[in-house]
Formats: structure tokens, C-alpha cells, sequence
């Protein structure tokens, strides 16, 4: 075949494939573009300021390149300023609510610091009190014994009325013991006992038996406590003495009988006089002297002189 016609029949070819591969060298540089056209705007942008600012600078004079320059850096800088400045704000306040948060912790701390120091000086102040009313009763009954002890817990049952204290019998209180107040109240009587703990059942309590006297006649008959009545704090004064007449704000004291109770100790006051369901009887309703529900420390008689 002549060389002629050879290249005759390779320029159509080679035609259509210049105009392929430039369709896809144009669809590249699109798609870069699109891609990075941001960046390269910014790329020749920054390359033109460089090169029209070194040559546009004479005479002292910025050039107009320079001058663009400095006109479009200005709301940078003053937005970065403001940025800066705000970001300092946050940065102040933020060092400043964590200092904030600090120091109020630290207030809180002193503040419940505070607050139980208020709580054992009124606890000491009570107790001193106590300790000083307790003297007079000692000089009163010097023949008593005394042991004290805080109330550690309360029975919860609702068919009872005791407490726990933090004594036993390491500490020489034993079964039966009467417990009082620093006031020379009757409070009720040890009737479990470990040793390093004791079980005080209350004046109240539907199980407690007291031997009493009522009235400025001294009326013979018997504390005993009633299911009704313990539910509301309160108990009973009956069985007493052929003839016995008792009557609303009469005192009501331990006999001493039998020697379970000191003789004279005040139990409570007769509120309610009642006759039983056959009108043949007559009993006390009793509040009795000493706050039980507001007890935190007793005293148990552990030894006394016993006067028949």
C-alpha cells in the first residue's frame, strides 16, 4: 500500500481520539474544579497580590495592589480582634464560674461545718444542762447510783415501746434496773441486757407493772400499761385501794413496793378520771412525767437504799 494512503486512513483515527481524550482531560479538570475550585481561586489570588505588591511599592508610596491589600485585610483584622476579644470573654467567664463554683463549695463545706458544730454545741449544751439537774437530784437522793446513756435506737414495733441504749452490764446495769430522767421522772425499767447494751422498756409499754401512790392521800394501786392508751402516749393508774379517790391534775409517784422502783419517784399526772364498763371501778388516765418520744439520754439507778 502507498505511504499516502496509509496516513490517509490513520488521521481519522487519530482525529477522534484527540477529541476523546480532550472531552475527558475537560470532564478532570471540571471535576477538580468543583472539588478544589475554592482552593485554587485562593492559590492564585494570594500569588497575584505577592507578585503585583512587590512591584507596585515606590516612592514610600503603597502601590495599588498594596493599598486593595490593606483595605481588604482590615475587616480581617478587625474581625479577628472581636473574635479574639470574645473569645477572651468566654475564656474570662468561664475561669471565673469555675472559681465561682469553687468557692462555693468550698462555703458549702464551711457552711455544713458550721452547722454540726452548732449541732454538738446544742448537743453539749443540752447534756450540760442535764448533767447540772442531775446534781440537784444527787443531793436530793444521795443514795442512788447513777449511770448514764444515750438512746441509740428505738423499737419500731408498733405493739411496744422501748429503746436501745449503749451500756450493759460491762458498765454494772443489770436486769430490772429503773431508768429516770436528770429530773428524777420515771422513764421505765431494763428488761433485756448484754454487755455492752440494754433494752429499756418505757413507762408506757402494755407490759410495765409500777407499784404508784395518788394524791395528796397517797392512794394506793398500780401503773399498767394499755395497748389504746400507749398509741397515744399515755397510761393507765388502776387497781387502787378500797375508797381511793382520785381526781384530774393529781400526781402520781412509785410506791417503792417490792423493791423494783425507788420509793417517791414521780411517774406522771392524772389527766382523765373513768369508771370501768360496770361502774364498780374507778382508774386514772396517766400523761406521765417525762417526755418519751423527746428522750435522747436516761439514767439508770443502778443501786439505791431500799426503805421499807
Amino acid at each position: 500500500m502507498p505511504l499516502g494512503g496509509l496516513t490517509k486512513d490513520l488521521t481519522a483515527p487519530l482525529a477522534l481520539l484527540e477529541i476523546q481524550i480532550g472531552r475527558e482531560f475537560d470532564l478532570k479538570i471540571k471535576n477538580y474544579l468543583k472539588k478544589h475550585g475554592v482552593k485554587v481561586v485562593i492559590i492564585v489570588m494570594l500569588a497575584s497580590i505577592i507578585v503585583l505588591a512587590g512591584a507596585a511599592s515606590r516612592d514610600g508610596q503603597a502601590g495599588l495592589v498594596k493599598d486593595a491589600q490593606g483595605s481588604l485585610s482590615a475587616p480581617a483584622r478587625s474581625a479577628a480582634t472581636a473574635i479574639t476579644g470574645w473569645m477572651e470573654g468566654i475564656y474570662g467567664y468561664l475561669y471565673e464560674y469555675e472559681m465561682l463554683v469553687e468557692d462555693n463549695n468550698a462555703l458549702r463545706a464551711e457552711l455544713a461545718e458550721a452547722q454540726e458544730m452548732a449541732r454538738e454545741y446544742e448537743e453539749l449544751k443540752a447534756e450540760n444542762e442535764r448533767l447540772y439537774t442531775l446534781l440537784e437530784l444527787k443531793e436530793k437522793r444521795s443514795d442512788f447510783t447513777l449511770e448514764s446513756s444515750k438512746i441509740v435506737s428505738w423499737d419500731t414495733s408498733n405493739y411496744t415501746s422501748a429503746f436501745t441504749i449503749g451500756k450493759g452490764t460491762n458498765s454494772g446495769i443489770e436486769l430490772g434496773d429503773c431508768v429516770i430522767t436528770e429530773y428524777g421522772a420515771l422513764v421505765g425499767q431494763v428488761c433485756e441486757i448484754g454487755t455492752t447494751w440494754a433494752t429499756i422498756r418505757t413507762i408506757i409499754d402494755v407490759n410495765m407493772d409500777v407499784g404508784a401512790f395518788v394524791g395528796s392521800n397517797n392512794y394506793a394501786g398500780v401503773i399498767t400499761g394499755e395497748f389504746s392508751l400507749m398509741k397515744q402516749g399515755l397510761t393507765r393508774m388502776g387497781y387502787l385501794s378500797g375508797g381511793a379517790q382520785i381526781f384530774t391534775g393529781d400526781e402520781v409517784l412509785t410506791s417503792g413496793r417490792g423493791g423494783a422502783f425507788p420509793a417517791g419517784l414521780l411517774i406522771g399526772t392524772v389527766t382523765t378520771v373513768m369508771t370501768e364498763a360496770g361502774g364498780q371501778n374507778t382508774y386514772g388516765v396517766v400523761e406521765p412525767a417525762c417526755d418519751v418520744d423527746g428522750l435522747s439520754q436516761v439514767f439508770i439507778v443502778t443501786d439505791y437504799e431500799i426503805v421499807e
